[in-house]
């Protein structure tokens, strides 16, 4: 049967989601764990390649296997034995054909910022700290800006040479107050490390580096020397995949 899974991972010690032969990855832990507890030679396919240091509340995966117990018993014991930053907090039955990359609608990251003059070391691993002060206001302005079907070739690349760079983003806000802030946005795709250059550019506007107006002119200009900073990994999670 294909099983289909919620993952979550802290992702700071993995070379990203997908499988490599230098660094750690989370689809190699999850494989190892299910070829430990199915005794069979399983491939792991994901609705999202997260880069090195990106973490996941909601990766949605499928597989095969032969397992012949309770969903619920193979839960259990894929999170007895991944690692302790990998966890499976949800298994279902989908078709045989389902696959988490092709049929997904939409995917939800958040990418979350510390605003305070001190850093806080019980948020390092997890979000990105700027010391100062960010016009949230001017920030969320420019973001909403980024709605709609367009082309985002200024903050991102697509996943092969010569591909299409438009992409359709539903959402795009800022939260939070005080020094927590958390930018969610949600697209049907996204180009390469394209969230993470929206969030370092928008953050250009909010520390008064750029203008709305500069925003939108690098954003139509479709010119990756226009993008402010590329944001750090650390702050990003994939939150959801809807389907």
């Amino acid at each position: 049967m294909r099983v289909r899974a919620i993952v979550a991972y802290d992702g700071t010690d993995y070379g990203g989601l997908q499988r490599q032969t230098n660094a750690p990855t989370v689809q190699a832990a999850l494989e190892a764990a299910l070829a430990r507890v199915t005794q069979e030679a399983v491939t792991v396919l994901a609705a999202g390649r997260t880069d090195a240091g990106v973490h996941a509340a909601g990766q949605v995966v499928a597989f095969d296997t032969d397992w012949r117990h309770t969903l619920g018993d193979l839960q259990r014991a894929l999170n007895a034995v991944l690692p302790v930053d990998v966890a499976v907090s949800e298994v279902e039955a989908v078709a045989a054909g389902f696959h988490p990359r092709y049929d997904a609608h939409s995917r939800r990251y958040r990418y979350s910022v510390y605003n305070a003059p001190v850093r806080c070391p019980l948020n390092r691993r997890y979000s990105l700290h700027v010391a100062a002060p960010l016009n949230v206001a001017v920030m969320q302005q420019a973001a909403q800006l980024l709605v709609g079907e367009r082309d985002f070739a200024t903050f991102g690349r697509p996943p092969k040479q010569g591909g299409v760079t438009i992409r359709r983003l539903l959402v795009a806000e800022w939260y939070g107050e005080s020094a927590r802030l958390t930018f969610d946005i949600e697209a049907n795709a996204f180009l390469y490390r394209m969230v993470r250059s929206i969030v370092g550019t928008l953050l250009q506007v909010g520390l008064g580096r750029m203008s709305v107006e500069e925003f939108v002119a690098a954003l139509d200009a479709c010119d990756r020397s226009l993008a402010g900073p590329t944001a750090p990994p650390h702050g990003l999670c994939l939150m959801e995949v809807k389907y």
